[in-house]
C-alpha cells in the first residue's frame, strides 16, 4: 500500500461486537489524514447477533464504497467463522486479523447451518497470512468486553498507510469527548492489540 493506491479494509463479525464502530473510526481517521474515503455496511439482524460487514476504502480518489472481489488488503475478523466466510475477498498478500473468540450467529444456534471446524486453520490452509488471537480474552482482562474493537484496531494499526499513533489518537479523542473516564483503558486496549499482533 502506498500513497497512490486505495487501501481496502473489510471488517466482518456478529452484531454487537463493534464492527460498525471500528469501521467508522477507520473512516474518520483516514479522513483526518486527507484521504478520500468511502464506507458501506451490511447488517443482517445486527441487533440479534446477525452477521455484520463493513467495507472501508480510502486513497487519493475512491469512486465506489464496495471493495471489488478479491481486492481487500486487510480483513478484520471479529469472529473466526465470519473471517473464514470472507477470507476469499483478500488480495494475494493481504492480511487476515482474526479474533479467535467463537460467537455463533443465530443461523447456527437455530440449526440452519453448521459452525465450521477449525476456521482459523482453514484460513491458513488457503495460504493466507493470518494473525489470530483472543481479543475477547484481552478485553475481559482489561475489565470491559466492549474493548474488543479497540484491541482489533490496535492489532491492524501497523498495516495502515499512516502511523499507528494517528489511529490511536482518533480513538482517544472520541472517548475524550463522550466518555473521558474510558480514555486510559482504551489506550491500554489499543496497545494490547499491537502486542497481540506482534506476538503472532
Amino acid at each position: 500500500m502506498n500513497e497512490h493506491t486505495t487501501t481496502n479494509i473489510l471488517v466482518a463479525g456478529i452484531g454487537g461486537q463493534g464492527v460498525m464502530t471500528a469501521a467508522e473510526v477507520l473512516a474518520q481517521t483516514a479522513l483526518s489524514q486527507g484521504y478520500d474515503v468511502k464506507k458501506t455496511e451490511v447488517a443482517g439482524m445486527a441487533q440479534r447477533g446477525g452477521v455484520v460487514t463493513s467495507h472501508v476504502r480510502f486513497g487519493p480518489r475512491v469512486l465506489s464504497p464496495a471493495i471489488p472481489p478479491g481486492e481487500a488488503d486487510i480483513l478484520v475478523g471479529f469472529e473466526p467463522a465470519e473471517a473464514l466466510r470472507w477470507c476469499r475477498e483478500l488480495r494475494p498478500g493481504g492480511v487476515a486479523m482474526v479474533n479467535t473468540m467463537k460467537q455463533e450467529p443465530p443461523v447456527v444456534s437455530l440449526g440452519l447451518f453448521d459452525y465450521p471446524d477449525e476456521p482459523v486453520q482453514q484460513i491458513r490452509a488457503a495460504g493466507i497470512d493470518v494473525h489470530a488471537f483472543d481479543a475477547g480474552d484481552i478485553a475481559r482482562k482489561l475489565g470491559n468486553f466492549r474493548l474488543v474493537n479497540t484491541v482489533m484496531l490496535g492489532a491492524i494499526s501497523r498495516y495502515l498507510p499512516f502511523p499507528p499513533e494517528v489511529l490511536k489518537n482518533q480513538i482517544v479523542d472520541r472517548f475524550r469527548e463522550r466518555k473521558p473516564q474510558l480514555v486510559e483503558i482504551n489506550e491500554q486496549a489499543f496497545e494490547a492489540g499491537q502486542a497481540a499482533d506482534a506476538a503472532c
